[in-house]
């Protein structure tokens, strides 16, 4: 049976949103392809750099009315977002599923989520307060505010586009912040369904810009004097270009980069829910997700036990057409990816790995698509590449370990700290573990509930720097400014 194609009349086509204009981009037309049969979804011109000069310039123009705008009113057109999306989120969860695979179940937690981002940040609009300080040296009146940037540049990753942008976009709005917005050119469809949106909440033009384009793009971004800070959400190579680009201008950059994140799951542990949730960093985001957990670490005595469970769930993970109700898991994005993917799989082979469960690129009806099934590689060592590097496809590497210390220095052993999970039903344990975790995101029992709007989120070591989420989220895109005032005659 053929898998369904997309539907070309549910596609947007403005990859380029400046203030309250469609221009056709200044860069080259662009082919996108659908991962899940390799068919060209539409073309479009990309942006260029006098795209992103002229986004800039209509952020920079309306500014000084949105930086104006009292907080109520900032905060119900945020919730009147919030709502429109909720509203509109049939026509949002099938470009979901073209823009990348994603399967069309998790449309509607997408479109939820995003509501919800701009609904919590919206709450804060109104409630952005300073503080007086008692200074020293004689009266004097000192306090503190909080001001945004002006043009935040939000650069975001094409394995959940919508995701990522309202991490950034929530609370940069909030705090009074104009955007110009990347949407990457190989998952751009739900990003120019957004902008539609906000602009039918009724935001003023040039608040939220959009500009679709690849690296040159991002690079003009990085480069603009216009933009007061740049967040970027993606991999740790484009992240040191994107620094080393930045020192021209000194503007601040946010990161949230990769992972490699461990699971730590102790004897003691709910087995059975710690191999489903185990096996959610193969499925969820079809493997392509910064923060899933893809390095398992497992204790010696349960080890093949465990084993044996993931292999018996992944036989009942259905993957295959991400537009079909029952789908679980789709394909990877191209077919460039999975060649790489399937290069660190034989890697992890030839480096002593054995093979619990997939390995090979699905044929079939899945022949024109970018398929490889959930793959799990047992007594992977530490030192291999296979442990240590982002593979960021359906695949696991399991390695057992015999003590409360080994498994903590194996977890810590890594340039990455995004992520951590730890299963085990020992209280004391679970909370003398995560404190030892260099992750900036630990969850005990859990593989994801935790990423919600009100949590600070962000990464350690090569995972980047900054928060998003949470009050923490908000002062990302905030600066302080501190006033002095004499009060001597």
């Amino acid at each position: 049976m053929a898998f369904q194609s997309p539907d070309q009349s549910r596609l947007p086509t403005a990859a380029t949103v400046i203030g309250d204009s469609q221009p056709q981009g200044g860069g080259a037309k662009y082919a996108h392809i659908y991962p899940a049969t390799g068919e060209v979804t539409s073309e479009f011109h990309l942006s260029d750099a006098s795209d992103v000069a002229k986004a800039v310039a209509a952020a920079q123009a309306a500014f000084p009315e949105w930086r104006a705008m009292t907080g109520d009113k900032r905060r119900n057109l945020m919730f009147k977002l919030a709502a429109l999306i909720e509203e509109r989120a049939e026509e949002m969860t099938p470009l979901l599923s073209y823009e990348n695979g994603s399967i069309l179940l998790a449309g509607p937690h997408m479109s939820a989520d995003a509501a919800q981002k701009f609904r919590y940040f919206g709450g804060w609009a109104d409630k952005i307060e300073g503080r007086a300080i008692d200074t020293w040296g004689g009266p004097a009146h000192d306090y503190v505010r909080y001001e945004p940037y002006g043009v935040v540049g939000a650069i975001v990753p094409w394995n959940g586009p919508l995701f990522a942008a309202t991490m950034i976009m929530a609370p940069a709005l909030a705090a009074g912040n104009c955007v110009v917005l990347k949407a990457p050119e190989n998952a751009p469809y739900s990003l120019m369904k957004l902008v539609e949106i906000i602009r039918d909440a009724g935001f003023p033009p040039g608040v939220v810009n959009l500009v679709t384009g690849g690296p040159d793009v991002g690079e003009a971004m990085v480069g603009h004097p216009g933009i007061g800070k740049i967040e970027f959400i993606g991999s740790g190579g484009t992240a040191r270009k994107i620094l080393a680009k930045a020192s021209e201008t000194l503007k601040p950059i946010g990161l949230e980069l990769g992972g490699k994140s461990a699971v730590l799951v102790f004897a003691d542990a709910d087995l059975q829910a710690a191999a489903k949730r185990g096996l959610a960093g193969a499925v969820s985001a079809n493997g392509q997700g910064c923060v899933n957990g893809t390095r398992l670490l497992v204790e010696r005595s349960v080890y093949e036990p465990y084993l044996q469970m993931l292999q018996a769930m992944a036989g009942y993970v259905k993957v295959g057409d991400p537009l079909a109700q029952d789908t679980v898991m789709g394909p990877v994005i191209s077919d460039t990816a999975l060649d790489r993917i399937q290069s660190m799989v034989e890697g992890g082979k030839s480096d002593g790995a054995r093979v619990v469960v997939g390995g090979e690129r699905l044929d079939g009806e899945h022949k024109d698509g970018f398929f490889l099934p959930i793959t799990v590689l047992a007594d992977v060592s530490p030192e291999s590449h296979i442990a240590k590097n982002e593979v960021f496809g359906p695949v696991l590497v399991v390695t057992p370990f015999d003590s409360e210390e080994e498994a903590v220095a194996l977890a810590n052993d890594s340039d990455y700290g995004l992520g951590a999970y730890i299963h085990t039903t020992n209280l004391a344990r679970g909370h003398r573990v995560a404190n030892r975790m260099m992750a900036g995101q630990v969850q005990v029992n859990g593989s994801g509930e935790a990423m919600t709007p009100c949590v600070p989120f962000g990464g350690m070591k090569h995972s980047g720097h900054g928060r998003l989420g949470g009050i923490e989220g908000l002062r990302e895109f905030q600066q302080v400014r501190n006033v002095w005032i004499n009060l001597q005659d």
